[in-house]
């Protein structure tokens, strides 16, 4: 397998603290190297101290104050007994025990646009950062001084960075956003001893080269951002990243045809960057359906037989389960309220339906702009099969006219009211198991599922929750703010801790 050769390759760059190629590959239980925790995105943990029993005795065990006015978006990571959390602009190295403060970086101010940030990454004794004026920094993990600062992106065109990195190897996978400009998706590997670019992969195609061998025939259309982290399967040596909505966002009639790599799961070659599949969640998408939901990786039984799948809940309200060697499809259903699709084509892929394009008068679809689902990660559990994302239903109504051009977002959009649920959806069906409603609006925390049986998230309100991942009844909550990052859960000295931001604080919970 390709993954043997990964691992000799890069086993000779390890040091002999820090991050090797073979612990981002098996991480211990006192970790958490990556954004997802594991390269497969599944957020789930496999220990077992915090139970159902018990979950009730969680208590905190520490609070660290950001001292910033945005809350804490970023899933922290858990190198060598030290937490790494981001901000926009901003990386904090923490002690895990304490949560005393290690060092600090702050990125000079700029005009980019601070929407919120996902996190950072580590590879061996260097720790990497994006921030929103598309600067990519590495640290040394130690004390925090700066290594090498490079740019992945032209700010002044109209992209900016909130992705955590993904490293492959000796690659630092980058992404960047860019919804108010027509600019062509780029995904970005660079080296990680040296910070220069090892290769780009075009969503769709860059300037100057429309429908030519450096990207797909978009139709015309821009965009296809990568905006959040990917996932990656050492076995088969393949990257797998959603993409953003193509531009300009809402006039379908400037950029005809599915617009191809726009709205997608892609699947990559790590070490050139060539695309070995593709698959559009949403054709000629006309109301900022991005496909950046994390692509979760599972291997289990399908009608009986073992497959290699990934699985997302997309933010254009349908459930997919791929084959994730070839890309075919196996499952596509709706997990929340849908109305922009009339069908489902031979594909797996939904099929636009025309009266639901942006209209002078307005139109009412479902989902609304921000999604059935968004930027919080959902999670898998391999011992009951469940796939929980937090996902909304709701309804936004879309205006276009000619006047607003064929440039950026060209049109307007307006929410009307949503709820939000946790639910719980069976990966072999589609079907949802169980719906647990979590408040009005939109959801924005992310979800952990624990080998215990324990689902934790957040709701609406300002509570972190836990609840039974069989049935979605709650087990604990605890008011700490408003939930905006994705749980994670790691053990040091025997003692297990559930770590997440409430607001702009970071909160560790742990038994007494």
């Amino acid at each position: 397998m390709r993954a043997a050769g990964l691992l000799l390759c890069t086993a000779a760059f390890a040091a002999a603290q820090g991050v090797d190629a073979n612990k981002l590959i098996h991480p211990p239980a006192d970790a958490w190297l990556t954004y997802h925790g594991e390269y497969n995105g599944q957020r789930h943990s496999r220990l077992a101290q915090i139970t159902p029993e018990n979950v009730t005795r969680l208590a905190r065990a520490w609070t660290f104050q950001t001292g910033q006015n945005q809350a804490i978006k970023a899933s922290p990571l858990l190198v060598d007994g030290v937490l790494y959390l981001t901000t926009p602009d901003n990386l904090w190295a923490i002690d895990a025990r304490t949560g005393k403060e290690r060092w600090h970086y702050r990125h000079p101010a700029n005009n980019a646009f601070h929407i919120g940030h996902r996190g950072a990454a580590v590879y061996r004794n260097t720790v990497y950062l994006t921030t929103p004026d598309c600067h990519l920094i590495a640290f040394n993990a130690e004390d925090g001084k700066k290594k090498w600062d490079i740019i992945i992106a032209d700010s002044n065109k109209g992209y900016w960075s909130t992705n955590a990195p993904l490293v492959v190897g000796n690659h630092v996978l980058v992404g960047v956003s860019g919804d108010f400009d027509n600019v062509p998706g780029q995904l970005k590997s660079i080296d990680a001893d040296t910070g220069k670019v090892q290769w780009i992969f075009y969503s769709t195609p860059p300037p100057g080269k429309p429908n030519s061998r450096s990207g797909p025939d978009s139709g015309g259309a821009t965009g296809g951002q990568f905006w959040t982290t990917g996932t990656y399967d050492p076995e088969l040596d393949l990257v797998y990243a959603g993409t953003g909505n193509p531009t300009p966002v809402l006039n379908g009639g400037a950029r005809p045809g599915d617009n191809p790599w726009t709205c997608s799961i892609v699947a990559l070659n790590p070490n050139t960057g060539k695309l070995v599949w593709g698959f559009q969640v949403s054709p000629h998408d006309t109301h900022d359906y991005d496909a950046n939901e994390v692509p979760v990786l599972v291997d289990a039984d399908f009608n009986g037989k073992p497959r290699k799948m990934l699985m997302q809940a997309s933010r254009n309200g349908y459930f997919f389960v791929l084959d994730r060697t070839n890309g075919k499809n196996l499952v596509t259903a709706p997990f929340a309220t849908v109305n922009w699709a009339k069908g489902i084509d031979s594909r797996g892929r939904p099929i636009p339906d025309p009266a639901k394009e942006p209209k002078r008068d307005g139109v009412l679809v479902a989902p609304m702009e921000s999604g059935a689902t968004n930027f919080r990660p959902p999670s898998f559990d391999p011992k009951t099969g469940l796939f929980v994302v937090s996902a909304q239903d709701g309804y936004g109504i879309y205006f276009f006219k000619p006047e607003h051009g064929g440039y950026g977002w060209a049109g307007a959009d307006y929410n009307v009211a949503g709820k939000s649920f946790l639910r719980a959806i069976d990966y072999k069906t589609g079907k949802i198991v169980w719906s647990h409603a979590i408040g009005d609006g939109a959801g924005t925390a992310g979800v952990l599922t624990t080998d215990t049986g324990i689902t934790f998230s957040g709701d609406n309100r300002a509570s972190v929750i836990a609840l039974r991942t069989s049935d979605g009844a709650t087990l604990w909550h605890e008011d700490i703010g408003r939930v905006q990052s994705a749980p994670v859960t790691y053990e040091l000295d025997g003692r297990q801790y559930l770590l997440l931001g409430g607001g702009p604080s970071l909160i560790a919970f742990a038994l007494p």
